[in-house]
């Protein structure tokens, strides 16, 4: 049986290489052992005397056990499969190739996924990611194009089995978001997203436009972990404003009734962080102070490397001549990513979410140095 004969060949030597490659980039044993040591250290008396610390040390052991548990999976996947096979060639049964060639498709695209998770060592790529979208040029255009970003991004974080929550947002005059912020929920969830961080554009027949013509409309992504400790950030009170007011929203006994959404802004930066999701000004004020020192904690530390390697970060405009990726509906569909090169020519897979190739592409190339 000549398709079993080339799955059979796959399997003994793609698979297990690409295994191995996995296994040892993880080092299982080392992560084993301090999952030991973890397990051990929870398992004593006075574990939750310390509420703060006990919580890290689980939450450590959590991800421990995830890591662990996924490559097992992975082992199991490629077991189960190798014994299909076997059966098939002891019965001479050619009725099992398509569950053999369905099973093997799901191993492939499991193994992938594994690989480019090992891509994923950066301080905080582990984190949940905070997300902030804002409208370029293009008016009524671009708010309705940050819109669908917004969408996209749910549906990829939905795809993954993370939550997402909507910290804050402005509505456009017309249609869509001026700006939107969300907080994505999962693991890695910083780690992949830090790839959408630039200028996205899109070229498409303006629904907007009565007389039908293409419009290019833009829209910034910014993307920073949720960095739950406490970081070594100073925000001296004379170095920032606060501003308060109504959160935005459809009905809720309290809608627009307080001033509870919250607006820091940072005087020697800039920098402007904003939240109205938590259900009181002073959570609100919590989480945005929480927002600002992770963004000055990020800007250091890229002000550091920038420094140590001699470069400085280009600050990219909103707008014509500064996006990371394009996405074109008219005359054609595609999407590319002009950093990679990485291309996709149905537009309608990437906006309901399928970000993955992207993701993966953008992972290589930052680890084989900027190289397409």
């Amino acid at each position: 049986m000549i398709e079993l004969d080339q799955l059979k060949y796959e399997l003994n030597n793609s698979h297990v290489k690409t295994l191995e490659e996995i296994r040892e980039s993880l080092d299982l044993p080392s992560k084993q052992a301090k999952l030991d040591e973890l397990n051990k250290k929870m398992e004593a008396g006075d574990f939750w005397d310390d509420m703060k610390s006990a919580q890290k040390t689980m939450q450590a052991a959590n991800a421990l056990k995830g890591t662990i548990g996924r490559f097992n999976k992975l082992q199991e996947q490629y077991e189960d499969l190798t014994v299909l096979i076997e059966m098939a060639e002891e019965e001479n049964d050619t009725s099992m190739v398509p569950e053999i060639e369905e099973a093997n498709g799901k191993l492939i695209a499991a193994l992938e996924e594994a690989k480019v998770s090992t891509l994923l060592d950066g301080e905080y790529d582990k984190e949940n990611a905070i997300l902030t979208l804002h409208a370029g040029a293009g008016g009524t255009e671009a708010c309705d194009w940050t819109n669908m970003l917004y969408r996209m991004y749910s549906r990829w974080a939905e795809s993954k089995g993370y939550s997402v929550e909507l910290l804050d947002f402005l509505d456009g005059e017309e249609a869509g978001f001026k700006s939107v912020t969300l907080q994505i929920n999962g693991e890695n969830a910083y780690g992949y997203l830090k790839s959408e961080r630039g200028v996205h554009r899109l070229v498409r027949i303006s629904p907007f436009n009565a007389n039908g013509k293409r419009q290019t409309s833009f829209a910034s992504c910014d993307v920073m972990p949720d960095i739950e400790e406490d970081l070594d950030v100073e925000v001296k009170d004379d170095e920032i404003r606060i501003d308060t007011y109504r959160s935005s929203g459809a009905g809720g006994q309290h809608i627009n009734k307080t001033s509870s959404a919250i607006r820091i802004t940072h005087l020697p930066t800039g920098i402007v962080v904003q939240c109205q999701n938590e259900r009181s000004q002073l959570q609100n004020k919590d989480k945005a102070m929480k927002m600002l020192k992770a963004k000055l904690y990020l800007k250091r530390k890229q002000e550091e490397e920038e420094k140590r390697d001699g470069i400085r970060g280009e600050v990219m405009e909103n707008g014509f001549g500064s996006q990371i990726r394009s996405y074109v509906m008219q005359p054609y569909t595609l999407v590319k990513d002009l950093r990679t090169s990485m291309e996709v020519g149905n537009i309608q897979s990437v906006m309901d979410g399928n970000l993955d190739p992207f993701i993966s592409a953008y992972l290589k190339w930052i680890k084989t140095g900027n190289k397409a």
